[in-house]
């Protein structure tokens, strides 16, 4: 009896040996929904939220972006 794999339908990847960003996501949000509390505070009739990217910044993040990769030659990537 053969188990089915799940696979991957585009070969990308992330651009460096960090399984995940999800406590930077975390942080990041935290800050971000504390500055629009502060904001909306502050000013209840203000309409204009501070930019999220202000208070995130991608490149400081554990994957650096992503990198296309050949599912011939890496196989195993394909596989979530």
């Amino acid at each position: 009896m053969k188990l089915s794999r799940s696979k991957k339908k585009t070969s990308i990847g992330g651009f460096t040996t960090a399984r995940s960003e999800k406590q930077d996501k975390r942080l990041y949000n935290r800050r971000y929904r504390r500055a629009c509390k502060q904001v909306l505070h502050a000013s209840p009739g203000c309409e204009l939220l501070p930019h999220p990217r202000e208070y995130s910044d991608t490149w400081a993040m554990d994957k650096d972006g992503k990198v296309w990769f050949d599912p011939e030659k890496y196989p195993k990537e394909m596989r979530k």
